[in-house]
């Protein structure tokens, strides 16, 4: 398996696109502008707790205080609060927690106004960014992460990600990581430390150490509120969460983010430092990749799949809604229960890479085609989450109701990735219509159905808009001579002047329209 990190920069932002075997499964947009990003840690103040939410609203700066439930407290609030005012104020200067006195833990179960008070300062660090018109989800209980641990500061707890399989590899990360755990921290080791030894996360541990004290130094007569330790920039994140030794590639347009890159890369992996290279070419690097044509083709309302099958994706206020259809698939199975498992398992796959691509989350319903046998629908669920076991999202599915719906729960924590993918009408009548290579991907399912149905064995002519035919007949090799070296048919393309641009007809030798 291949995985290839391609980012694009422009002047106000920066691009990322994640290739699984060259397909796109993941994009990210980094802002210039964006001063909220999740793991960004900021010394807060309390505008006013809200008994009846059981919350307070946070002024971080933010032109909507963010909003900070009671559960988000952590145990360790007065820990944390005590130690914070000490160093705001100078009275305390090692950070290490090592000498440093613990309050009692709050009541998991009590009342805000219990614990803190209007006007009051407090770090806080941002869990979900600000999405729509809301303003940022903060947590108090605050976490650093590095490459393979993350430092939970005020906690002695050592836990395991649940993603290593192995009980003997878990017992003996915990056992190496009590042994270099400094006194006051707590630990949760990623999934990435599996094999890794002592010297290895020890130096991670060290680094994230430096970084909690470089943010301790910030606090002292910090304004409030003010950021006080900024997450990585986007690209090192994303290497820091999915880098392993499957990534074939990182490709960057831009050379001084090639060279940040490089030097985290040579950081964390340095026997992987050649992978990462410069893009020098007068060719678009989502271009050269093939991701716009993957960005246009994704993005609609409607996500195709092979051989006919396609997605129906509608977007409300409260939830996302996909309808699974089997299109023009051809029945190559022995019956109608066989053809429904074999579409909804391509759709399991597809739905997986469409909830990482858009970053869709809340609440997914999905309406698969109708199985009768339980071992089908088993196997559907089974497949489903074993598809999204690569989304680093916190996600929770459910097995399928009475009526065949899977619903799927997912952790928003960024606005939705939505990309426009239509365009202006060139025949200037003032709306919009899909762009070129979404009408084309709707040509091919015709083509596929004209091919197994009315025009089989019989010549057959393609009337479409003059734009769209010498899209398809231009080039080496064209979309028609693809055409012709898969289906083994030659399709003559006549271009109509009359024709809107998103019209088109398949026409036998008699000039009768076939579809």
């Amino acid at each position: 398996m291949n995985r290839e990190l391609i980012v694009r920069s422009s002047s106000d932002s920066v691009d990322f696109a994640l290739l699984k075997d060259g397909k796109l499964t993941e994009l990210h947009k980094e802002e210039e502008k964006n001063d909220f990003s999740v793991g960004d840690i900021f010394i807060a103040k309390i505008r006013k707790p809200v008994t009846g939410l059981n919350a307070a609203f946070v002024n971080v700066g933010y032109e909507k205080d963010a909003f900070l439930h009671y559960h988000d407290l952590g145990p360790q609030l007065s820990s944390m609060l005590k130690f914070t005012k000490q160093v705001s104020t100078g009275k305390l200067q090692d950070f290490s927690l090592k000498n440093f006195p613990t309050e009692k833990d709050i009541d998991k179960h009590g009342v805000i106004t219990d614990v803190i008070k209007a006007n009051q300062s407090i770090l806080v660090q941002i869990v979900k960014e600000p999405i729509s018109t809301k303003g940022p989800r903060i947590s108090s209980e605050l976490s650093i992460a590095g490459r393979y641990l993350v430092m939970v500061p005020f906690s002695d707890r050592v836990s395991v990600s649940q993603k290593i399989a192995s009980s003997e590899e878990k017992d003996r990360l915990k056992r190496l990581v009590r042994s270099i755990k400094p006194k006051g921290f707590g630990v949760i080791i990623r999934t990435v430390a599996e094999g890794q030894k002592v010297a290895e996360l020890d130096k991670d541990l060290e680094n994230l150490l430096g970084k909690w004290s470089t943010m301790c130094t910030k606090l002292h007569k910090a304004p409030t509120p003010s950021k006080v330790l900024v997450e990585l920039n986007r690209a090192s994140s994303i290497l820091r969460d999915v880098f392993n030794d499957s990534f074939t590639g990182v490709f960057v347009d831009d050379e001084t983010l090639y060279n940040q890159i490089k030097d985290y890369v040579q950081e964390i992996a340095p026997a992987k430092e050649s992978i990462v290279k410069q893009h020098i070419s007068p060719v678009p690097i989502f271009e050269k990749f093939g991701i716009e044509r993957q960005i246009k083709t994704s993005f609609g309302r409607t996500a195709s799949m092979s051989k006919g099958a396609y997605l129906i994706i509608e977007h409300t206020e409260a939830l996302h809604v996909v309808d699974v259809n089997s299109g023009n698939r051809s029945n190559k199975a022995k019956n109608q229960e066989d053809t429904a498992l074999e579409v909804n398992l391509l759709a399991a796959s597809e739905i997986a890479r469409q909830l990482r691509l858009r970053d869709m989350g809340g609440i997914i319903v999905v309406d698969f085609i109708d199985m009768v046998k339980a071992p089908h629908r088993k196997k559907l669920f089974d497949h489903l989450r074993d598809e999204m076991k690569d989304d680093r999202a916190k996600h929770k599915i459910l097995p399928p109701s009475k009526f065949g719906l899977i619903q799927i729960t997912r952790q928003r924590v960024r606005p939705e990735m939505n990309i426009k993918t239509t365009e202006e009408d060139p025949n200037r009548s003032g709306k919009e219509v899909e762009a070129p290579i979404v009408l084309i991907d709707k040509i091919n399912f015709a083509l596929e159905k004209v091919l197994k149905g009315p025009a089989k064995g019989n010549s057959i002519t393609l009337n479409i808009h003059p734009f769209i035919a010498a899209y398809l007949t231009k080039g080496f090799p064209s979309i028609r001579s693809k055409w012709f070296l898969e289906h083994k048919r030659w399709i003559k393309i006549q271009p109509r002047d009359a024709y809107t641009y998103l019209e088109y007809r398949f026409k036998n030798k008699d000039g009768k329209t076939i579809y």
